[in-house]
């Protein structure tokens, strides 16, 4: 790679840019409080269209929570659904990713009914699956009527809105229920004129590749333009660039137009680089800059990110690739030429401000803005879009990119702007700048994350944990074994998937066949029943648990029928027994077929990683038992093929189920009693019993949400 472009021009259509097209005007939106009133204000303008592409999306969050007092509702949902009501002409299409269950703690519940089924028929709900497996779709654009666009890292969701000054006590930072959430900190590009019609082909070319159905661009919607009258433009008349990442699909191409867009900036960069970026795990960008790092006379290089990961398991994987790479750049940069920074504000305690965005600045020339993380997954496997713009020597494009530049140290450091261009003019650098203005309070902190020698060891590279392309099974399996035969591989995986399939089939079985006739209540109740006139009752009871488990006949039926025959007390007993008894059973199953399997297949390193995953091993098992991601005897299974140990693996299934079983018998207890004997007072304690378990699971619901919460966004 050449250390320095011997042009300036950076953008090059079909090179590192899809579409370069004009815009009349061009907003910099920076934090969400700013962004989200301005789409509500857009979107009250909208007279034909609105598409809207996220990552996720929430129908309750509201767009400003203080109150938009435009005589429409406030939650996003409702809002959306009175526009279609009150324009005849409008359409609304709303494009979610498809997500699976692993972040369903975090997300809406039921998605598709709230923005979809219940709302006017011109409002237009999909889940986008239309990726390869393992990638998501993380593109956050916005357009109205095909003349407004607003592209960048921020969803229509909860726990994104906040101001500028990142208060840690702002009562409107919160969750639709009610908890509050952490400073958060992105930016949003808004652009119009033929840059907003671009993008609205971009969003129609993804709703067609999600639902088979394709949205054909109408004329030119009549009335008022949808740009707000309180959104200022930063520039005018200038040249947008609009970039993005495609993974390979079907008949779809792979299209790395960031990736190249990035490497291009870095080699093209002369005095500095700013970047602001949730992740740094792309190990072509750190090898890039490396490289320029290493040069006689290497640019400055300034990363602005948040000081961890929200979750244990980013940051023993995630976090992990960014220490490495931080090593990598520190030992290439000479001094003074590399500094890497979290944004810290006082008084959050355990949380911190989570600078979500994602941002590159280069020399003042060139700035891009959009989803795209510095991560594998965004430069190759997750579908992303950026706008950029690029100054060409135009000192106008100059000064606004400078602004935004001055304008994010300024937030970052509590100062002004002025103050941030006069210090940096002083001192002729970005990072003397900031060592200049770094306080006690709010500020920038050196940011050095380090990692352990045995940590290091056993994360794999980023090609496993972060991939950049599309990782095919049997290529992922040949990698870790490269000395075995493709049948050898095949035919352990077989085994143990042959196993679930046939436990998968089986709960299926229960489900939607005939077999479910088994389930009913009166059947359940003959059967206990007969089991109770045993002499062996109790152990037959037992027995009956583990062999139910091994049938993979769903768990509360079988409590629910263990409490009914045998009565509360007992039949809690029972149900507390026979649950662990037959979560042992399949789960010795799984460590006897699947343990072998997986140390081979894994190989040492992962080997290794399962061993640490099983340190938390109790952790693990609350958190399923509580939040099922699968049939009760399907997570035995497959608990059985990790490193959790048994006694954990018991604890937390008792951990887990101790609220649901009791849950179950009080409720089936009180029931039964307020049949025997109708009043007030059994329908009072009946009532009572409802109360305290929708209270219970509403805290656990709150506790899980708060573990999840923000859990691998970007």
């Amino acid at each position: 790679m050449s250390s320095k472009s011997s042009d300036r021009a950076i953008l090059a259509p079909g090179r590192n840019c899809w579409r370069l097209e004009h815009a009349d005007r061009v907003a910099f939106l920076v934090d969400g409080a700013d962004y989200f009133s301005a789409v509500r204000a857009a979107a009250l303008r909208a007279r034909r269209s609105i598409f809207i592409l996220g990552w996720d999306i929430d129908s309750r969050m509201r767009l400003v929570p203080e109150g938009a007092d435009d005589g429409l509702p406030e939650p996003l949902g409702d809002f959306l659904n009175a526009l279609a009501k009150r324009t005849r002409a409008l359409h609304i299409y709303v494009l979610n990713w498809d997500f699976p269950m692993l972040y369903a703690p975090d997300r809406e519940v039921l998605p598709r009914y709230k923005l979809g089924w219940r709302t006017h028929r011109r409002v237009h709900f999909e889940l986008d699956g239309a990726h390869p497996v393992g990638a998501s779709h993380h593109q956050k654009v916005i357009v109205v009527d095909d003349a407004l666009a607003f592209v960048g890292g921020l969803d229509l969701t909860h726990c994104r809105w906040d101001t500028p000054e990142h208060r840690p006590d702002d009562p409107r930072r919160c969750h639709p229920e009610g908890d509050p959430c952490p400073p958060f900190h992105d930016l949003q590009m808004a652009v119009d004129g033929d840059a907003a019609a671009a993008l609205g082909d971009l969003a129609r070319e993804r709703w067609q590749r999600a639902t088979a159905k394709k949205i054909a661009a109408g004329p030119p919607a009549a009335g008022a333009a949808p740009w707000p009258e309180s959104l200022d433009p930063d520039l005018t008349d200038v040249p947008v660039g609009i970039v993005r990442t495609v993974p390979k699909y079907e008949e779809y191409p792979q299209v790395q137009e960031i990736k190249q867009l990035y490497l291009d900036a870095i080699a093209g960069t002369r005095r500095w680089l700013y970047l602001e970026n949730q992740y740094f795990s792309a190990a072509s960008m750190a090898n890039a800059l490396c490289e320029r790092l290493a040069e006689q006379d290497a640019p400055e290089v300034v990363f602005v990110s948040r000081y961890s990961d929200k979750s244990w398991l980013e940051e023993f994987t995630i976090g992990v690739l960014r220490a490495r790479l931080h090593k990598q750049l520190c030992d290439a940069a000479p001094e003074n030429r590399y500094g890497s920074f979290y944004a810290h504000v006082p008084g959050l305690g355990e949380n911190f401000l989570n600078v979500h965005s994602k941002v590159l600045i280069m020399d003042d020339e060139l700035v891009t803005i959009g989803s795209a993380n510095l991560s594998n997954r965004s430069m190759g496997l997750d579908t992303e879009c950026n706008l950029v713009i690029e100054a060409r020597d135009d000192e106008r494009i100059q000064r606004a990119i400078r602004r935004l530049r001055h304008r994010l140290l300024a937030e970052h450091l509590d100062t002004t702007a002025e103050r941030v261009a006069e210090l940096e003019m002083e001192t002729g650098s970005i990072l003397d700048a900031i060592a200049g203005l770094r306080g006690k309070g709010r500020t920038l902190k050196v940011l050095d994350p380090e990692v352990s020698d045995n940590v290091d060891e056993w994360v794999p590279d980023g090609e496993i944990i972060d991939p950049e392309l599309p990782v095919e099974p049997e290529k992922l399996v040949a990698r870790a074994l490269p000395g075995e035969t493709s049948a050898s591989i095949m035919g352990r995986v077989l085994v143990l998937g042959g196993l679930v399939a046939f436990f998968l089939a089986l709960a299926a079985a229960w489900r939607w066949t005939e077999l479910g006739e088994w389930l009913e209540p009166g059947k359940l109740r003959s059967l206990g029943e007969s089991l109770k006139q045993l002499p062996a009752a109790p152990l037959a009871v037992l027995g009956g648990f583990v062999v139910g488990c091994l049938l993979v006949v769903p768990v509360t039926a079988m409590i629910a029928a263990t409490v009914i025959v045998f009565g509360p007390w007992l039949g809690l007993l029972y149900s507390f027994g026979g649950s662990l008894l037959g979560a042992a059973a399949t789960y010795g199953i799984g460590r006897l077929v699947g343990r072998q399997t997986v140390r081979r297949l894994a190989g040492a390193r992962l080997d290794r990683l399962s061993r640490a995953l099983g340190r938390r091993g109790i952790l693990s098992v609350v958190t399923v038992r509580i939040i099922p991601v699968a049939p009760f005897s399907i997570v035995n299974l497959v608990a059985g093929t990790t490193h959790i140990g048994l006694r954990d693996f018991l604890l937390g299934t008792l951990l887990g189920m101790a609220p649901g079983i009791i849950a179950i018998a009080l409720f089936i207890d009180r029931i039964l009693a307020a049949i025997r004997n109708p009043g007030a007072g059994t329908i009072a304690i009946l009532g009572a019993v409802i109360v305290v378990i929708v209270a219970g699971i509403f805290v656990l619901r709150r506790r899980l949400r708060r573990e999840h919460a923000g859990k691998g966004e970007a």
